[in-house]
């Protein structure tokens, strides 16, 4: 399918957003974008890199997708040096699009959310999505066929989502708080929707929540948008894996960086909003162990659900493979008015935020009206933007306090 001609800029932006995503942070290390690959091959799972060395204790797990895929989760169970009693209150970090669950341990043990819990006595496990660096396993299918590649972030809201929690419930014997950023905060939402995993869960802390992407205001993206179209790229180039750093992308990036008036130095604050206290020594970590893959169909996805203005399951854009898959000509719509009202949720979100737009939580906010309102919990922070939620140095005392003190009336 080819996107039609009448495609609005806020649709066309947020095409060219999720192609970008992962590369405006090169922008907070103060540095031209790098789209060379980096060899970490061997260097361990993110417990040897990025938790052990701190002295927090941490484990590596895998749980298998009913559909098959391994993935990856680090465990870490206690706080630093080992204090404090194994068995704490399990909460569960899903990363965002692009990305993987790296992306939660970039800054200080005082400013990253996994070790913040876990020195509060929280048993923390981090998540990362299929086909990312420590989730490209399948039972039977290579990284390298593209029928590795066949799924949505529908497939996550129905295979990875489910078996992580069933696994953290199985390994702790608890229900696990969920925290999600981005991506994991609209893989949360279709769950929830649809009444998965809410009765697994205690609650869930939403940073930043995309359930409706009308508003999104990332002029850089337009003309990113017009070149770049997911259903082009998957259904006549044959790429079936989107990875950010393949020739396909990069040379994409660099072409439009050469356009005059194109300002490739300020990525973040054209692609994210503002950031109001953005770590830029957490960017250079980042630049070593991100961006990720995903599935061209999840950018697809991405693609329709601003084209569209509503938030349903992958479009096959022909109804006979529709009706094949659903039943109906149509795609079956998530409708976040049936996320059952007495599931506990906190909700926080930026006024700067180019991403999660404030006019599109508000939407949001709409279909949550009838919500017990003693389980909902809303945080507006006028000056924050998309990343400030994750990696900025004042997050912990304007976000996760409040958080934390959620989650402590639902332990």
């Amino acid at each position: 399918m080819i996107v039609p001609a009448g495609l609005s800029s806020s649709a066309a932006v947020a095409v060219a957003l999720v192609v970008v995503s992962s590369l405006h942070l090169a922008v907070a290390a103060g540095q031209q974008p790098s789209f060379r690959g980096r060899d970490i091959a061997g260097s361990g799972g993110p417990c040897a890199l990025a938790v052990a060395p701190l002295g927090y204790p941490c484990e590596e797990h895998q749980v298998t997708t009913a559909d098959g895929y391994i993935l990856s989760l680090q465990r870490i169970p206690r706080g630093h040096g080992g204090a404090g009693a194994r068995g704490g209150q399990p909460v569960l970090l899903q990363h965002g699009v692009l990305v993987d669950g790296m992306s939660w341990l970039l800054a200080s043990p005082e400013e990253s959310l996994p070790f913040i819990l876990a020195d509060r006595g929280f048993d923390v496990w981090i998540a990362n999505n299929r086909g990312t660096r420590w989730s490209r396993r399948h039972v039977s299918l290579d990284p390298s066929s593209r029928l590795y590649w066949n799924w949505s972030w529908d497939d996550l809201v129905v295979n990875d989502l489910p078996a992580m929690v069933d696994f953290v419930y199985g390994q702790t014997g608890q229900k696990p708080h969920y925290v999600g950023h981005s991506m994991g905060t609209l893989v949360a939402l279709a769950a929830f929707s649809e009444g998965r995993v809410v009765d697994q869960l205690k609650s869930a802390a939403l940073l930043t929540p995309v359930a409706y992407l009308a508003h999104i205001t990332t002029p850089i993206g337009i003309l990113l948008a017009k070149a770049f179209v997911g259903e082009i790229i998957s259904d006549f180039l044959g790429v079936a894996e989107f990875n950010p750093l393949a020739p396909p992308v990069t040379n994409l990036i660099r072409a439009f960086c050469r356009r005059p008036g194109m300002n490739c130095y300020d990525l973040v604050g054209s692609i994210t909003g503002k950031n109001y206290c953005l770590n830029s020594s957490a960017a250079d970590v980042f630049l070593k162990y991100e961006p990720q893959p995903t599935s061209t169909k999840t950018m697809v996805h991405f693609a329709q659900t601003v084209r569209d203005g509503v938030l349903t399951k992958y479009d096959y854009v022909v109804p006979e493979r529709n009706i094949a898959s659903y039943g109906q000509a149509e795609p079956p719509v998530y409708e976040m008015s049936s996320i059952p009202a007495s599931f506990p949720l906190f909700l926080t979100y930026g006024g700067r935020d180019s991403l999660a737009d404030p006019a599109d939580v508000r939407l949001l906010l709409d279909d949550l009206r009838g919500h017990d309102r003693d389980k909902l919990t809303v945080q507006y922070l006028d000056q924050f933007a998309h990343l400030d939620f994750v990696i900025g140095v004042c997050a912990r005392d304007y976000v996760y306090k409040d958080m934390i003190a959620f989650f402590d009336r639902f332990n």
